[in-house]
């Protein structure tokens, strides 16, 4: 399989990684920053409540 390495390095340009910096990331940190963001479960009401708490709108 051949490596996509222009469509990655397009990828890294609109994240605002700059060449010098593509060309010295490790393929794990390639896949952490294109990785997407796990979903988390939605706040309960007991978890919102919570936060209201801590952190009132003012």
């Amino acid at each position: 399989m051949k490596t996509p390495w222009a469509g990655m390095m397009r990828a890294a340009a609109m994240m605002g990684v700059g060449p010098d910096a593509f060309w010295r990331l490790s393929l794990k940190e390639w896949r952490m920053l294109t990785a997407r963001a796990e979903a988390g479960a939605p706040l309960g009401r007991g978890e919102m409540s919570l936060m209201m708490e801590r952190w009132p709108d003012e």
